[in-house]
């Protein structure tokens, strides 16, 4: 299982993971809490339940980076699973 905490503003807005299943996401309790609280997508709407797709959300898919970018971002981010 691979799991990516996802941020909005520099508050952690909840969890994209991966598992056998699909992706998920789910926002976090204390992120939905928040008065200033916005969704990350307007197709992720802000809710108290996990989001499940067969792929990678297409928000998501569409913030990884492609060709010589995806080489010097592998090269260079560091992920926390």
């Amino acid at each position: 299982m691979k799991k990516a905490k996802v941020y909005m503003y520099d508050e952690m807005a909840g969890i994209l993971t991966e598992d056998e299943n699909g992706f998920h996401f789910l926002y976090d309790q204390s992120y939905l809490k928040l008065k200033e609280a916005e969704p990350v997508s307007l197709t992720l709407p802000l809710a108290d339940k996990a989001f499940e797709s067969k792929t990678m959300f297409p928000f998501f898919d569409g913030l990884i980076p492609e060709g010589w970018l995806l080489d010097i971002a592998q090269k260079n981010w560091t992920f926390y699973f």
